[in-house]
């Protein structure tokens, strides 16, 4: 039985890896619909149908992302456009360091090679295939655009199904007793997702204007584009506020002379991300529904490999989503002491 396991287990992991391009859509549509299923059900129970709730809601938040995107695209382009000044500063202000190592990699490979001659063998040239970068970005672009409305699509359908269409599914295939079970254990995925998920969003949108606050007060060029990026970035464990704090650091180094400056900028925002994430999390969220940081680690990381981007979202979720069903299944208390962080009682 363990042997049938493991290729049932290794088949899905491989399909998911070679047909990501139509699973991703359909997660990323059924997340949307986890977090959006509240407030739809909720103006359905004042008498808004769910299609027109489901429509206004994905208008508005198309709306704030766009408002976003125009907010910190002009600052953003002027980084990029200064990418190879900035790399150049970068390189200045390191250069220091890479000479004291290369010197010791010298002084090291001297003392392993004393009596020895050495020869270098010319390595043949390797000629990449060229191709039209116009052509790469269309597709590129194109891709993106197919998928997104894709999305859009799914999540407006299953939010206008809501748990009408779920108990017509599920009773096809299960019994009335097993249907109605199923229902219930969805019912509360939904909710406890979607919740957490809220809650997460006022979370991120505090650390971002507080990021933002501190980024001016260490005099920090674009302190908002800062901010949106820590806020926006949280939303993903570990990797996000790392990336954060890395990229604030560079942009330190290469905004400012002092070394002050650059360790007030990182400091403040590894004073707020450990607040974040030690203090008002565990506080707003619970301890009920925090995860092994061994697991999610691993999550991102497979999420990574197997769907890139779109699997480091839904790594997160997928274990939420996973752990409330652990803790509503007969037999799940073994699952859900392997998703806690510690052993539930």
């Amino acid at each position: 039985m363990t042997s049938v396991k493991l290729l049932v287990a290794g088949a899905i992991g491989l399909l998911l890896y070679w047909a990501h391009a139509a699973f991703i859509p359909v997660a990323l549509a059924l997340l949307l619909a986890l977090v959006l299923s509240g407030p739809v059900e909720t103006l359905h129970g004042w008498r808004v149908p769910r299609s027109v709730s489901a429509a206004v809601l994905m208008i508005v938040i198309l709306g704030i992302f766009v408002a976003l995107v125009d907010f910190v695209s002009i600052p953003a382009q002027q980084w990029f456009a200064a990418a190879p000044h900035t790399l150049k500063v970068i390189e200045k202000k390191i250069r220091p360091v890479e000479l004291l190592i290369s010197r010791i990699d010298e002084l090291r490979n001297s003392a392993g090679n004393i009596g020895s001659s050495s020869h270098t063998t010319p390595t043949p040239a390797v000629t990449a295939a060229e191709e039209s970068g116009s052509v790469m970005l269309l597709d590129a672009t194109r891709g993106a655009v197919l998928s997104s409305v894709t999305v859009i699509i799914l999540t407006l359908f299953l939010l206008a199904g809501g748990p009408p269409m779920l108990a017509r599914m599920t009773s096809a295939f299960a019994s009335d007793l097993n249907s109605a079970h199923i229902i219930s254990v969805i019912e509360k995925v939904r909710r406890e997702v979607g919740r957490f998920y809220v809650t997460m969003a006022f979370i991120n949108v505090g650390l971002g204007f507080a990021t933002s606050f501190a980024m001016m007060w260490c005099g920090m060029p674009n302190p908002f584009l800062w901010g949106t990026m820590a806020g926006m970035l949280n939303f993903i464990p570990y990797v996000g506020s790392t990336t954060t704090l890395i990229v604030l650091t560079v942009v330190a180094i290469v905004s400012f002379d002092g070394l002050g400056h650059v360790m007030a900028v990182a400091g403040s925002y590894l004073a707020l991300a450990t607040i974040e994430g030690q203090f008002v999390q565990p506080l707003l969220v619970g301890r009920r529904l925090q995860l092994n940081p061994l697991l999610v680690f691993l999550a991102l990381w497979f999420g990574g490999l197997f769907w890139g981007v779109s699997g480091i979202i839904l790594a997160t979720p997928a274990l939420v989503a996973l752990k409330v069903v652990a803790e509503n299944a007969t037999r799940g208390q073994p699952l859900l002491n392997f998703l806690s962080p510690e052993a539930q009682d």
